[in-house]
């Protein structure tokens, strides 16, 4: 059983910064790739970033230059460092592994506000 476990969300003022976090654990072949998504309220889930075991990256145009997303692949660990957030990076947050099936974490809430 394959478990993915999201960390690090929070209530930050705009301008700050979080690092999410995010682990598989449990019995899982190989990972192909690993992806952050986020859902703001009413809304529908978006790509934030993705990264390869390669280590290849792709960013949504809204976070591009703000966020970076990174990974450990000897932990199964995706980290999604965010910087200068906005009020519109409010949002549940995401991760994804793509493995011979994708495996979605509970997601980590985060509130970028005064």
């Amino acid at each position: 059983q394959v478990q993915v476990v999201e960390s690090g969300g929070g209530l930050v003022q705009p301008g700050g910064s979080l690092r999410l976090s995010c682990t598989a654990s449990g019995v899982i072949f190989s990972i192909n790739a690993m992806y952050w998504y986020r859902q703001a309220s009413g809304k529908q889930r978006d790509l934030v970033a993705q990264i390869t075991m390669g280590g290849g990256t792709n960013y949504a145009d809204s976070v591009k230059g703000r966020f970076t997303i990174s990974r450990d692949n000897a932990k199964n660990t995706v980290y999604l460092q965010m910087n200068s957030l906005k009020p519109e990076d409010t949002a549940v947050y995401y991760c994804k592994v793509q493995s011979r099936r994708d495996y979605w974490g509970q997601g980590t809430q985060v509130t970028v506000s005064s």
